[in-house]
């Protein structure tokens, strides 16, 4: 005798089918919603002739991105910052082991290659001495003076969010290194971590502007009258697109970044692609020393170095007015740096790689004779310890990093900076996404990952037989060359003075 259903389970199943039912209907009138809808459009091709299987295509576009950088790239093998990059500047951050097993992934024939070469009689641990001061502006009211050799560069609140300034300015001042604002002006959040500040005046003067949209005398005294602002960086161009401004879609202008930059909320925030004051040398000079003169405190400029006539004009100029009137520093931004958001055209086509333009720069600065008097800071894609020893060995006084600190705060390279959809909340103002940001413990990471890197520099010039960072010179690396031999770097890039 067959047992029979029981009434509950019978009309469960019936409710069961009736809703499979409906949804198969829903999903048949939803694609053939999307099949009129994509027959009826000529904008894009392959939807017009696939109509509903094209949009798969533009879907796996999108995720392209991300299986190649998690199943299918090699760990040597991305842009712009591999896996191999990365995973030293997590666990930098993390302050977790460091070392690897086995054998470097690394391969040593590329051209282009940098190598440090091994001293037979290495510095001892005992032997070794803290990073030297180096004192910036000479010439100043309130010159400054530090011993710390990694920093972190612009990145304006605005472009990152609110915790991830926290996190950095916190994490800053417990390393002992210093932070840049960004053209983006100085937030509470930046002095509320307690960190020495450079404050950079971009193209727009946002935070010392005045209604018209000019530097006011008055809001740089204002900003300097801070204890924690330190110096002021004139930025002309950046690494990522030299010959244009700063750009911040509308859709990330909260009410109070428009209030801290002067410009309505929710307009896109777009810088002139030059200050319109500066058009020469000489006026270059006289922003300077104006600025230097309100504020009292060492001021210097930043640039992506392209064409570079300008700077033996530069340096000319310098000579016949004084060294006193000399920038207090000049930071060398590479062609390969990193921004928020800029044209393709000019990030992956304009300016300078700093492995070109660094040398480029102290080479004329030695030729003019003002080596000593303006002090060289670098950025652009230095996130690693041999980057940043390379820089001090070609003649860097400063490293600084932007891209690096993000890694430490948690940055998975998911490309969408521009969009206010960061994953990680480090770049957007979706306060659901910055809800995993704690600036405490990212705070502490943006701290381990600067004195990791301090340290590890160090252990590369103890190798190299000198004390400190600051003591290594071209002739301690090497750079492979297209015939697969290396050659000293003092010999690729002679250098006039090699003590």
């Amino acid at each position: 005798m067959t047992a029979e259903l029981p009434v509950f389970l019978i009309r469960f199943l019936e409710i069961a089918v009736l809703l499979f039912v409906f949804a198969i209907g829903i999903l048949i009138l939803l694609v053939g919603v999307l099949y009129i809808i994509d027959k009826s459009q000529r904008a894009q091709a392959i939807r017009h002739n696939f109509p509903v299987i094209g949009r798969f295509r533009y879907y796996f576009e999108d995720l392209g991105e991300f299986f190649r950088q998690y199943f299918f790239a090699m760990d040597r093998e991305e842009l712009p910052f591999n896996r191999a990059e990365r995973s030293w500047a997590y666990r930098a951050a993390k302050n977790i082991d460091n070392t690897v097993a086995f054998g470097s992934t690394r391969d040593l024939r590329p051209s282009g290659t940098v190598l440090f070469v091994n001293c037979p009689f290495p510095t001892l641990t005992e032997d070794a001495a803290p990073t030297s001061d180096v004192t910036i502006g000479p010439y100043t009211t309130h010159p400054y003076t530090t011993n710390s050799i990694f920093n972190i560069s612009g990145m304006s609140f605005g472009a990152i969010s609110k915790p991830a300034v926290l996190a950095l300015s916190n994490g800053a001042r417990m390393a002992g290194c210093w932070m840049n604002t960004g053209e983006g002006g100085l937030s509470p959040y930046h002095l509320e971590g307690g960190a020495d500040i450079v404050f950079q005046i971009g193209t727009a003067k946002y935070g010392v502007r005045d209604a018209e949209g000019n530097l006011s005398n008055d809001k740089l005294r204002e900003v300097a009258a801070h204890e924690q602002i330190k110096m002021f960086e004139l930025k002309l161009s950046q690494g990522a697109k030299p010959g244009k401004g700063g750009i911040l879609p509308g859709g990330k202008v909260t009410a109070e970044i428009a209030q801290i930059r002067g410009i309505p909320a929710g307009s896109d925030s777009i810088s002139p692609n030059r200050h319109p004051e500066i058009d020469s040398v000489d006026e270059l000079l006289d922003q300077i020393e104006r600025i230097r003169n309100v504020t009292g405190k060492p001021t210097g400029f930043k640039a992506v170095i392209g064409a570079y006539g300008w700077i033996d004009n530069l340096f000319d100029a310098i000579k016949k007015r004084g060294i006193e009137h000399a920038p207090d520093f000049i930071t060398v931004d590479s062609a390969d740096g990193g921004t928020g958001a800029a044209p393709m055209s000019l990030m992956d086509y304009m300016g300078l790689p700093i492995k070109e333009s660094l040398p480029l720069v102290v080479d004329r600065l030695k030729t003019h004779g003002l080596r000593d008097r303006i002090k060289i800071i670098v950025s652009g894609k230095l996130i690693t310890p041999a980057e940043v020893a390379w820089a001090f060995a070609v003649g860097a006084e400063f490293v600084v990093s932007a891209r690096g600190f993000m890694f430490s705060l948690g940055c998975i390279q998911a490309l969408q900076c521009n969009k206010n959809t960061c994953p990680t909340g480090i770049t957007t103002h979706d306060k659901k996404l910055q809800a995993g940001l704690d600036p405490t413990i990212k705070a502490e990471r943006v701290k381990n990952y600067a004195q990791n890197m301090v340290h590890e520099v160090g252990v590369i010039a103890h190798s190299c037989g000198v004390h400190e960072p600051r003591q290594l010179r071209r002739f301690h690396a090497r750079m492979v060359r297209p015939d697969g031999k290396s050659v000293p770097l003092n010999e690729l890039y002679p250098d006039s003075n090699p003590t």
